[in-house]
Parts: structure tokens; sequence; C-alpha cells
């Protein structure tokens, strides 16, 4: 551990310095699982404890790069709060601050433009009920229309009104956002989303026809979905996770 990451564990909470190693995991899990974008795209979480500060990647690192120490600390207006010779992507920024703004339930926000997940986007149909991955998704989603690259402040309510209460939003020829109360839950909900978009894209490319589910089903969905997975799932596939990234490369806790 170099001594600048001393410093930033020294001048945080212990509950801010969990939620950094938690961030950096989810990037390094992104990258991992193959949904990022060179250093396009960013998750973010809110620092424990207050409604105006959040988490973000240094723009420039590829996500494979990103440590706890590495986050920048910012507020709903994009300026720095804890001293970081960082810059951040101000698109993430818009996307982000508008959700933290808006969702105080929401701790982490997770987008990407994953290849699957944008083909998907620009489908006229949206996400499908194919698969049982797209029921838990289409129990929870909403849509938003590409408005150009997310710099516009203007943007922003339109953003909040079409994701509302729930976890997923599919950005329109953009890519997949989902919310959750912790990274492990934004995260298992970004691994259902992608996971329902990739099998849409096979689906449809085996160019025979497809079995779409009963509206019945996807209409009881929620409640199964509650049972199965205790909400989002993602405490029971999170430590099993962080077993992973440990196995391959522990540097995220730094």
């Amino acid at each position: 551990m170099t001594d600048t990451n001393v410093n930033v564990r020294e001048q945080v909470s212990p509950e801010e310095w969990q939620a950094r190693v938690d961030l950096a995991a989810a990037y390094r899990l992104v990258a991992d699982f193959g949904w990022d974008d060179l250093v396009f795209t960013h998750i973010s979480a809110r620092v424990p404890g207050s409604d105006h500060h959040f988490l973000i990647n240094p723009y420039g690192f590829l996500f494979e790069e990103i440590t706890a120490s590495s986050l920048v600390k910012i507020d709903l207006h994009g300026n720095k709060v804890m001293d970081s010779p960082h810059m951040i992507n101000p698109a993430g920024f818009t996307i982000h601050s508008a959700v933290h703004a808006a969702r105080p339930d929401v701790q982490c926000v997770m987008h990407t433009h994953s290849l699957n997940g944008v083909a998907v986007s620009a489908q006229q149909g949206g996400l499908l009920p194919l698969s049982q991955q797209s029921l838990f998704v289409l129990a929870s989603l909403g849509y938003h229309t590409y408005e150009g690259v997310a710099l516009n402040e203007a943007e922003k309510p339109r953003l909040v009104a079409d994701l509302g209460e729930r976890s997923f939003l599919m950005l329109r020829n953009h890519g997949l956002l989902t919310v959750g109360a912790s990274a492990a839950d934004a995260f298992l909900a970004m691994y259902i989303f992608e996971a329902a978009c990739t099998i849409q894209v096979r689906a449809q490319s085996g160019g025979g026809p497809t079995i779409p589910i009963a509206q019945a089903l996807v209409d009881g969905i929620q409640a199964q979905a509650q049972q199965v997975t205790r909400g989002l799932g993602g405490a029971l596939a999170w430590p099993g996770l962080l077993r992973r990234l440990d196995r391959l490369d522990p540097g995220y806790r730094d």
C-alpha cells in the first residue's frame, strides 16, 4: 500500500472506506465480466451518512485499475470535496448526480455501454419477455429516450422521471442503468439486466420465431423475485464475487 492510499484511508470514516472498497470492487467486476467501455462508463456510490457527497471513478482510469483510494469524492454540483489529482467524467456526473439527488434510497448507481445492452436498447420493442432473467428486469424497468451525450442539465428531470422508483432503466441507443441500496445490489441487477439482453440477442440471431413468456407470469414475477433473491439478492452473491476478485487481484482494496 502506498503512502497515498494510507492517507486516504486515514482521512475518511470506516464506513466510507468500506463503501470505497465495495465500489472499487464493482468497477473491477464490471471489467472482469467484459461490460466496461474502456474509460467511458461509470459507477457511483453515495458516501455513507451524506445526502450530498458521492464517489465516482477518476476519468481516464481503466476499470481494472480502480482502487478504493483512487475514487474521487464530489458533491451534487460536481465539486471535489476531498483533494484528488484526478478529474471526473462530466457525462457521468450529469447522470449520477440526477439519480442520487432524486432517490435517497439509492446508494449505488451503475451505468454501462455493454454491446448487448446497447443492441437491445436500439430495438423498438426494448427488452422482451424471453427468459427468466428478463422477467426480473421487466418487473421494475423504465425507458429513457436518447438526448445525446449526457451533458445537458435540462435532461435530468426527464431521466429521473423515467427511472421513477424502479431499479432498472434502459437508456435508448445508449446503454443500461441500475440502482441499488448497495454496490452489491446494483451489480447483481446489472448482471441480470445484461444476461437478459444477451439472451435476447442470441435468441433473435437463431433465425427462428421466439416464444414470449405469458403476460400472467410477467405480472406475477415481482413477488417471486422477492422470495427467491431476497430483494435484488446482492448480499447472497457479493461475498463470493469478492473472493473471486481477491483470487484475481486484491489490489482494488488499496
